[in-house]
């Protein structure tokens, strides 16, 4: 920065460009940072160990719960939470009733348990998405095609936790909402890193947040509208579009005096 302006020769609008440019940057580093600090990378197995057990060995407490889950989820979908008891699970789990209960104390502990294994493949998905590309916009657009494709595969469950998630505990229901703002907290990074790349520019960090909540958004969109929307595009249709409506969106931001964003 300070070299450009060193130059005599340099024009004043090369000058403003350089300032935008380096405010950008710094304030990227700064969301960026902000982002990574809110997703710890165990936390999906530092939270499912809140819940109480009475095995000790924790690679089969891990086993049993995902047979729990998967047979839990299935019921829940089908006839939902509050008609569905611990029974049914255990049968449909292949577990006797004790069995079930040497897992978990609760259905309300099972129904956490659901949620989290949810969230955890959506940021799998994500943080695979993140590590098949080279950098740039195509980061983005990678990231948004693997979260919607995650979002259209696990529509009826991630509308179950929409539909249950009031019946949680106080405590088990935060920690479903912290799960869902760890996963936008990642769009943040993405979206933090292209501004600090030169990618994107003229996003101050409280635009970062609503775009990196819109495209989370977006995602369950087509969980909530399918019965429209899967009957008038297919899933690739809604992704391409919906990915050229992000990025010309945010690219279509300038910055004007006296307003930290205007949509040109």
């Amino acid at each position: 920065l300070l070299q450009v302006f060193k130059k005599p020769s340099e024009s004043l609008d090369n000058k403003k460009h350089a300032v935008i440019l380096f405010v950008d940057r710094a304030l990227a580093r700064q969301i960026k940072g902000m982002a990574l600090r809110t997703i710890p990378m165990n936390q999906h197995l530092i939270r499912i160990q809140d819940v109480p057990t009475q095995i000790k060995n924790p690679d089969l407490v891990e086993r049993r719960r995902r047979q729990i889950v998967d047979a839990a989820a299935k019921l829940f979908i089908a006839q939902g939470f509050h008609k569905t008891t611990t029974r049914q699970i255990a049968r449909t789990a292949g577990f006797s009733i004790g069995s079930l209960y040497e897992y978990v104390t609760s259905k309300e502990d099972v129904l956490y348990l659901v949620c989290e294994s949810i969230h955890a493949e959506v940021e799998k998905g994500v943080a695979n998405a993140m590590k098949r590309t080279t950098g740039g916009r195509e980061v983005l657009a990678e990231v948004i095609r693997e979260y919607f494709l995650v979002c259209h595969r696990m529509s009826d469950l991630i509308l179950l936790i929409y539909q249950e998630t009031r019946s949680l505990p106080t405590i088990w229901r935060k920690r479903v909402l912290e799960n869902e703002l760890r996963i936008t907290g990642i769009l943040v990074r993405v979206l933090a890193d292209l501004v600090d790349s030169g990618e994107l520019s003229g996003l101050d960090e409280r635009t970062i947040e609503i775009m990196a909540h819109n495209i989370s958004v977006l995602g369950h969109m087509w969980t909530f509208r399918r019965w429209f929307l899967s009957s008038h595009y297919s899933i690739d249709e809604y992704i391409d579009i919906q990915t050229k409506f992000i990025i010309k969106t945010m690219s279509s931001q300038k910055r004007i005096k006296g307003q930290p964003i205007s949509f040109g």
